[in-house]
């Protein structure tokens, strides 16, 4: 992959190898380089289904002196006005993804609900080769609309999005993962793919949209569409927009399960990297009004006002009907669940990485081929979801049911297929359904549904292949429904096998087998047990599901990473774990640090300032005070290159070398600096600067961080990559230990932890796996 130079971060750039750039490289002022390793590591990753340039987002307040200013004219109310708007903005991301959620559940029942009655009708008059037809032709048009959408519209809308989250809120920045156009794609694609019969879900892309929501209303104003409302100036930050974004995921959790206090732990457990007890109060408000929207809208449908939206909508298995009654044996089967689903879990996440490697090298070969890969898929699906019942015998129809056997119409648990009056084929209530439906026969009680084992050891392995294959297409796929299929099957398996043998009825056997294979895939333990329990209204069930998730972890974690972070790695996110790798206790701060520096004066020539942004891609410059502005040379702050931006542009410049902070700091004001939305800063490009200018001066000590954070250069990189993350830190000064010695040795930033740089430059360290 070509190393993307405009998204490089630190303090080792890349140039390119002619004459004027090495000539422009050997102008600029490096009087304090030590080293001049480079840091080689790839700039790009994979969003979606393309590849992007990566940079790092800006957590650290940037403490300069119109920062300080401003924060000292704030009155009290304007502090108020800000608690009262992050409380607003939390309510605004509840009602969003709680409708958005409601209106994707509600499409997917409407035309999948259609699409199923058109073809039982045909089956109803013995035209099965029309069927077919109809319905695999209502799949690859559904199929070819959302891969469509993700090709041309937004690429960074295909598959889960959660890789993509769990990366934004680490602190890595990509163009398009939150942008409006992906939000669209990520609703109405998952509306497509998820009616088009594919084996995926829509929790992930519901993550992905809350996050959208959230990242959209945290814009802090826009110029163009005359939103500049001065209290929403706030929230030009990359911290405040952090925050709303895991409300977000949270939300998206909530509005996909009904699951409210699963979507907070989720959030906390699987997608942020930085939690606080404000920021728990702030998720939970926003889950619970997403619950209470959906309830509404719930309540309202259930009058017939919303098509052939009805029980299978919003997902909720009920399950309570039957109590939980188990004895110390039946713990046995338990932790037999939990290894199947440790082995079963790691395998599916082995297999889900090859195929997405593979599929990558078939997406890059552009929009058609992505297209073509989802058709072919489609009509793999919709042969299996039709073919297979062929295979099964019909069953007759229990007695004394409260339901119609055989089901008529779109949803139910006894589909008729191919068989006989007053018969069911129990594979078509699986594959020829929508998945929440089979997810709800697969729940349901042993003594009131019979599946033949037969019928199970088909159904889990046809999904099982079915899941592997389907994710990493170019469409918005959660893995949580297919996870959970392949899970309930053979938990409904084991549970029908063991019979007389256990207390534990077979539906409640297939919910610990889905909680067995979430935690061997997933690898979450405390949400994935609540989402559950929460999907389930089954709280006897409680001690067995936090056994058999902590066995199928502990089995899973001895083969691999789960899939989130195995899918974070495989894209190429540099993301920051919490811990430290052991190698780096065996190297100091200055081992890595990457070169050559690039550093300014306190007032320093226009000139300079242009040649450094033009052949350099630093976000960050450190600025050195020398005499006669201070004793000794020494290290004033740092400055950022979306600052110098906006100060080149304002032109304050002098033709003596002379402090002018106070006319900067009349001439601007600290919201000048803030953060633009979605890439709208000001660009190299917008300044125009003429030949007269360049030889003039610019005092850089108002916009400068007088305060960033430092290490001194013997410190463990241990520890210094332990204080970067839990910062949130995008820069980390390496500061000399000794005096006398130029006072700053260089700057860490994210690419200098990576295994690669570090194991780069060290190849005789060897990693732990």
């Amino acid at each position: 992959m070509e190393e993307d130079h405009s998204s490089r971060e630190g303090n080792g750039f890349e140039i390119e190898d002619d004459d004027d750039k090495e000539h422009s490289v050997s102008m600029l002022r490096e009087p304090f380089l030590v080293r001049n390793i480079k840091n080689n590591t790839s700039q790009i990753a994979i969003v979606g289904a393309n590849t992007c340039p990566i940079e790092s987002l800006d957590y650290e307040i940037a403490d300069n002196e119109l920062f300080r200013q401003d924060w000292r004219s704030r009155k009290k109310v304007e502090i108020y006005q800000y608690v009262v708007l992050k409380w607003t903005l939390a309510l605004l991301i509840g009602l969003g993804t709680g409708l958005v959620g409601f209106f994707n559940n509600l499409a997917v029942e409407n035309i999948a609900g259609f699409k199923l009655l058109l073809t039982n009708n045909l089956m109803l008059e013995n035209k099965y080769y029309q069927a077919f037809a109809t319905y695999a032709g209502c799949n690859v048009v559904l199929a070819i609309a959302a891969a469509a959408l993700c090709a041309y519209v937004a690429p960074a809308a295909a598959g889960s999005g959660i890789p993509e989250v769990k990366a934004y809120l680490n602190g890595v920045d990509a163009p398009s993962i939150l942008a409006p156009a992906t939000l669209f794609v990520k609703i109405f694609g998952s509306i497509f793919g998820v009616a088009a019969g594919f084996v995926v879900g829509k929790e992930g892309p519901m993550v992905h949209t809350g996050a959208c929501i959230a990242s959209l209303l945290g814009q802090g104003g826009s110029r163009k569409y005359h939103l500049t409302w001065k209290w929403l100036r706030y929230f030009k930050n990359d911290r405040d927009r952090r925050d709303l974004v895991t409300c977000g995921s949270a939300a998206g959790v909530a509005a996909a399960f009904r699951a409210p206090v699963g979507g907070v732990l989720f959030a906390l457990e699987e997608a942020a990297s930085w939690w606080r007890s404000a920021l728990l109060w702030r998720t939970f408000f926003t889950t619970a009004v997403v619950a209470v929207v959906l309830r509404g809208l719930i309540d309202f449908c259930r009058s017939g006002k919303c098509g052939l939206f009805g029980q299978g909508g919003l997902i909720m298995f009920d399950v309570n009907s039957r109590k939980a009654f188990y004895s110390t044996p039946d713990l046995l089967a338990v932790v037999f669940l939990g290894v199947i689903g440790g082995v079963f879990g790691s395998l599916y996440n082995y297999c889900v990485d090859k195929v997405l490697r593979t599929y990558s090298l078939i997406n890059e070969r552009g929009p058609s081929f992505k297209i073509l890969l989802v058709i072919v898929i489609s009509l793999l699906t919709s042969c299996c979801s039709y073919g297979l019942p062929w295979l099964s015998k019909c069953i007759p129809c229990p007695p004394h049911l409260a339901e119609k056997c055989p089901t008529e119409g779109r949803s139910g648990n006894f589909k008729n297929f191919q068989c006989p009056p007053n018969h069911y084929n129990d594979l078509a209530s699986l594959v020829f359904n929508t998945n929440d439906d089979a997810i709800r026969n697969l729940f349901t009680s042993g003594s009131e549904k019979e599946f033949h084992l037969s019928t199970l050891i088909v159904f889990f392995f046809a999904i099982y292949c079915l899941g592997i294959v389907t994710y990493g297409i170019a469409v918005p796929s959660g893995l949580f429904i297919p996870v959970i299929l392949a899970g309930a099957s053979y938990g409904r398996l084991i549970g029908t096998m063991l019979g007389p043998l256990s207390n534990l009825d077979a539906g409640l056997c297939a919910l610990l087998g889905a909680a067995s294979f979430l935690g061997g895939t997933m690898r979450m333990t405390v949400s994935l047990c609540v989402i559950l329990l929460e999907l389930t209204n089954d709280l006897l069930m409680l001690p067995l599901m936090m056994l058999v998730l902590l066995i199928s972890k502990t089995v899973a974690d001895s083969f691999n990473k789960g899939i989130y972070d195995q899918m974070v790695r495989m894209k190429g996110f540099p993301y920051m774990e919490a811990h430290a790798e052991p190698y780096m206790r065996h190297l100091v701060a200055s081992d890595v640090v990457s070169g050559p520096l690039v550093s300014f004066s306190g007032i320093e020539k226009v000139g300079n300032l242009l040649l450094a942004l033009k052949v350099t891609g630093h976000n960050g410059f450190p600025v050195i005070d020398e005499p006669p502005c201070s004793d000794a040379p020494e290290l004033c702050g740092l400055v950022l290159r979306s600052h110098l931006l906006v100060l080149l542009r304002g032109k304050k410049f002098t033709k003596q070398r002379v402090k002018t902070g106070s006319g900067i700091m009349k001439s601007f004001k600290a919201h000048d600096f803030a953060k633009a939305g979605s890439g709208k800063g000001v660009k190299l490009e917008d300044l125009e600067i003429t030949e007269e200018e360049m030889e003039m001066y610019v005092d850089l000590h108002p916009i400068t961080n007088t305060s960033p954070y430092t290490v001194v250069e013997t410190m463990s990189l241990a520890k210094a990559a332990v204080l970067f993350r839990e910062l949130g830190l995008r820069h980390l000064c390496v500061v000399p230990k000794t005096p006398g010695r130029p006072p700053i040795v260089g700057i860490l930033t994210r690419h200098d932890f990576t295994p690669d740089h570090i194991l780069g430059l060290y190849p005789h360290i060897k990693p732990h796996k």
